[in-house]
């Protein structure tokens, strides 16, 4: 691999990595939020939901990379965020997080396809796994660096906006990166297609549609679940907000150890095995969960088992979907977040409302969603 591509998948990484805590933040300290602000947990759980819903035109930003290049869409995403970010600093209130929420969960969507087609574009498919998977070391990232920081910063404040600053000065900070180590590619020649002639390619392959349908339901039913851990942790174990922060560790470490699974074995035993593998693991974990909700140290170990099964389909899937249309590879990567945040979008409505009968409503429903989704893998996924 080339020096300058190390170079530029470090600086993808590490943007991913700020972008990541702005969307994940809110899960751990969804409580604190609606304490903060004076409002019930569906309130700020609505604005997820809302977030979520702006998956449905990621297609459009898909097709903007395209046309202007991946180097224009990745920093048009960043500053979104850190825009959104920004609001919450003069106005802390609940319009503002809304609006927060909702232009940094913008700028990721911007942000995400338009890398994830420069690896399509850059990377072998037989290397590809392990770059993407790098990539993915953000996602855990999120949770191991920027979760007990933003603990911390709320603790030490007594304040629920208190991280919003920094993030807005750290998107500033990785859109200046990017800005220098990825070059210009600007407009995209008569090779890739428009926004209307991806679509066509992608919805005449049923691979292609398989796929979106299985990471709508993978993202769903992890939704299910981590829309109300906190909430639940809080209840069983009276957990404050530190402890919270510190406790998200675990998960973050457990798709740590599943993104460096990924890197190392996904290349080796197919990717399509390994999103199988990866999604029968899952629905067990989302069936034991609840199980092992009789002390915080086996919720701990419930909590790592049920991430880490769940990145490792998850980040298993992504470089199988970037092969399956490579004539729309943009297109379709911005499908796949599309399908992503539809499936978010879902889990985070039935998740609190699952919630109120038992954490094993919410188990159960997850568990029902990884089979669907492996049942499409099996069925309508045969290429690797």
């Amino acid at each position: 691999m080339q020096t300058r591509l190390r170079v530029q998948i470090i600086a993808f990484t590490l943007a991913r990595t700020v972008l990541n805590t702005g969307q994940r933040m809110v899960y751990p300290f969804l409580p604190t939020f609606a304490r903060g602000l004076g409002v019930d947990l569906e309130t700020v759980a609505l604005a997820v939901t809302a977030r979520s819903g702006l998956g449905l035109i990621s297609p459009v930003f898909g097709s903007l990379a395209d046309r202007r290049g991946r180097k224009f869409g990745m920093m048009t995403g960043l500053l979104l965020f850190a825009g959104g970010m920004s609001l919450v600093l003069t106005w802390p209130t609940v319009p503002a997080l809304f609006a927060a929420l909702i232009l940094g969960g913008m700028g990721k969507l911007i942000y995400d396809p338009a890398m994830q087609a420069t690896i399509g574009d850059r990377v072998p498919y037989t290397r590809r796994g392990m770059v993407i998977a790098i990539t993915e070391l953000s996602w855990s990232g999120a949770f191991l660096l920027g979760m007990p920081v933003i603990g911390w910063l709320i603790a030490r404040s007594d304040h629920w906006y208190a991280p919003f600053p920094l993030l807005a000065v750290l998107g500033m900070f990785a859109l200046v990166i990017i800005g220098y180590v990825v070059p210009s590619d600007g407009e995209s020649g008569g090779n890739r297609p428009s926004l209307a002639q991806g679509m066509r390619l992608i919805m005449s392959h049923t691979p292609a549609l398989a796929g979106l349908g299985m990471s709508f339901l993978i993202n769903g039913s992890n939704e299910i679940v981590s829309i109300v851990y906190g909430a639940w942790m809080e209840d069983a174990f009276a957990l404050k907000v530190t402890a919270l922060g510190t406790a998200s560790v675990v998960i973050g470490i457990a798709e740590l150890t599943s993104e460096f699974g990924v890197a190392g074995w996904v290349d080796r035993i197919g990717k399509r095995r390994a999103v199988a593998l990866g999604l029968a693991s899952n629905a067990l974990a989302c069936l034991l969960l609840p199980v092992l909700g009789f002390s915080l140290a086996s919720a701990l170990v419930g909590l790592f088992v049920f991430f880490l099964t769940f990145e490792f389909a998850l980040v298993s899937s992504i470089p199988l979907m970037t092969e399956l249309v490579p004539g729309a590879r943009a297109t379709l990567m911005a499908g796949n977040v599309a399908a992503l945040s539809i499936g978010r979008m879902v889990g985070a409505l039935l998740g609190p409302q699952l919630f109120k009968a038992s954490l094993l409503a919410n188990g159960a429903t997850a568990a029902i969603f990884d089979v669907a989704a492996l049942a499409l893998l099996v069925m309508f996924i045969r290429q690797e």
